[in-house]
């Protein structure tokens, strides 16, 4: 994506990037070795995402949109399942068949959170601010994604979310 976007141009760019290795993984043979790097690529990227939409998001929803607090919330427990879900995901062989269906599992969650964020959240957001606000939300998305961890491997997930427990402390 180029710079510029604002904060929902950013996060639909990252859905469809999510959508897109999903699909990837999907194409492979069963037991191929390559779905263990897209899924590596997926997590990253997955971490990433949330990085971006913990520290900038949902702040500015829970405090600007209507029922802002409860949409926040929702989302963020939706997070945590998917991020339960990486981390088992990480320990996984293609080999294993816990492999596929952890997989399958994520797409769906994944899928519905996307599907909720841009038919609910983002309207709402729209609504509730200005451009030059949605512009600058975009800028801080994209600092966050560019300073979350993209090396894949064991406790990438752990790694990231004390980056947004350190970040968020520091006040960035």
């Amino acid at each position: 994506m180029e710079p510029g976007g604002d904060v929902i141009a950013e996060l639909a760019a990252d859905h469809r990037e999510l959508e897109a290795l999903f699909s990837q993984i999907e194409l492979q043979p069963v037991d191929h070795p390559r779905r263990r790097k897209l899924a590596d690529r997926l997590t990253a990227e997955l971490v990433r995402h949330t990085v971006a939409e913990k520290l900038h998001l949902y702040p500015v929803v829970r405090e600007n949109v209507p029922h802002g607090a409860a949409l926040a919330d929702k989302k963020l427990a939706e997070h945590v399942r998917a991020e339960q879900m990486l981390k088992d995901l990480e320990d996984l062989s293609v080999h294993d068949p816990r492999f596929n269906d952890t997989i399958a599992k994520l797409k769906f969650e994944v899928a519905s959170h996307v599907r909720e964020e841009e038919h609910e959240l983002f309207p709402k957001l729209a609504a509730a601010l200005p451009p030059e606000k949605l512009d600058e939300l975009g800028r801080l998305v994209r600092r966050a994604r560019d300073m979350a961890p993209t090396r894949t491997g064991a406790g990438l997930v752990d790694r990231v979310r004390d980056l947004v427990r350190t970040t968020t402390a520091s006040g960035l």
